[in-house]
């Protein structure tokens, strides 16, 4: 099978070029083929490599009511990703082979794009305890996540931390100390304190950052932050980067967009961590900018409709982003020219890619055929009942937005279609 698609940009080391380019079974040719099945006309749009998300919640398997992965990743799909990397917060979590092994199944009978599942690096998923059979899921993990969960002591993340670093795998944390939430649900700000809500203070997030950084310093292990969301936090990386600590990090779409006071009292404004102060919000921006931020991912994490209805107080953790995010960081960071949009490709399409060891990249001869068709002038308001998400809580609901994906490939294979 052979596909031309005409007269787009397409993404190279230089930036966008105006050229054809064909995909060609499961590998892209910048070569002239007389001879092609099917031709698109890509007037005006641009031919990327594939957004790759390393962090979403396909919830299955245990929880498929909220999603499950052949919803997730044609959820993706639509969203322009051609990979994702899938938490471990299931049920059974993979925490062994056998328990890996059920998730792995699943994928390779329903999933649309490419998922590289997460072993968890504590036993019950949970932050505590003993470690997982890291060395027994090496083969078969992108990396080790107690996602949803922080690791809570030291000793336990320095042990981690070692084994991740034998085995050559990277450490991924969700950076949260419990000791310090005290009941709390949403930024412990100025939203917080005039409507009387219990506040989650930003030093449970940075004070686990930091002690990270000293025991990745010490042990020599890669490690990366999950959804980063204070300017605390993007100093400390910042600093570490600088004496060449092996940290990485990634923030979501919601965080540069949002800040505590665009709350409304509704689920679909509730994550964790939480949205925090407007200061907070440019801090990050910054960190894009000077590339203390390394990738953009959604931390996709989808619900039911009951569990998203009982407001800020009582309504699960947690949005859903894989179909929302580029139209919505086109639109609020390229559009005001805050980042180019090659800058954006980089952060959601090469920047993951190379962290993680994933293959494809930048539109060339020979290329994996994983790439995605971005129409910029597309404009439209989100509408959640179009998602193909089981998941539809966003806080972006309604919001009027430029850019949309009009067809991705999956090793050449066309998986969607506007």
């Amino acid at each position: 099978m052979t596909t031309l698609l005409k007269n787009g940009y397409i993404f190279t080391e230089s930036g966008f070029v105006k050229r054809d380019v064909f995909v060609v079974n499961d590998r892209l040719s910048l070569a002239h083929t007389p001879s092609y099945d099917e031709c698109v006309d890509c007037d005006s749009c641009f031919i990327i490599p594939g957004f790759v998300d390393v962090h979403v919640h396909l919830r299955e398997p245990g929880f498929f009511y909220k999603e499950s992965i052949r919803s997730g990743t044609m959820a993706a799909a639509r969203g322009g990703y051609t990979a994702v990397c899938s938490m471990p917060n299931l049920n059974p979590a993979p925490s062994t082979m056998e328990t890996l092994q059920a998730q792995l199944d699943i994928i390779e009978k329903d999933a649309a794009v490419k998922v590289f599942p997460y072993g968890t690096i504590t036993k019950a998923q949970n932050g505590r305890g003993v470690l997982s059979d890291m060395e027994d899921m090496k083969e078969k993990v992108i990396a080790y996540s107690d996602d949803g969960k922080g690791v809570q002591t030291g000793k336990l993340m320095e042990a981690a931390m070692r084994k991740a670093k034998a085995l050559d795998r990277i450490i991924v944390a969700h950076c949260e100390d419990e000791s310090l939430l005290h009941g709390g649900y949403i930024h412990d700000g100025a939203y917080a304190a005039a409507h009387g809500h219990k506040g989650i203070c930003s030093e449970s997030e940075w004070g686990q950052v930091k002690r990270d950084i000293a025991l990745c310093q010490k042990t020599g292990a890669r490690y990366h932050v999950c959804h980063i969301s204070t300017k605390e936090t993007v100093d400390l990386i910042r600093q570490a980067k600088k004496v060449g600590i092996p940290v990485t990090c990634e923030t979501a779409p919601h965080y540069l967009v949002l800040c505590d006071m665009d709350l409304q009292e509704e689920g679909r404004f509730k994550m964790n961590p939480p949205l925090r102060a407007q200061e907070d919000r440019s801090v990050l921006l910054e960190g894009l900018l000077d590339g203390t931020i390394d990738l953009i991912a959604t931390d996709h994490a989808p619900h039911s409709a009951e569990e998203k209805s009982e407001g800020l107080a009582k309504s699960a953790f947690g949005i859903v982003g894989l179909e929302t995010a580029f139209p919505v960081l086109y639109t609020h960071l390229v559009k005001p020219r805050k980042i180019t949009l090659e800058k954006l490709v980089e952060l959601m399409a090469i920047a993951p890619r190379g962290i993680f060891g994933i293959e494809g990249g930048f539109i060339r001869e020979g290329q994996i055929a994983d790439v995605a068709v971005l129409d910029v002038n597309r404009h439209y308001n989100i509408d959640p009942a179009e998602f193909l998400s089981k998941g539809r809580s966003t806080p972006f609901a309604g919001m009027e937005v430029w850019g949309e994906n009009r067809m991705t490939f999956v090793n050449g294979k066309k998986v969607w279609e506007k």
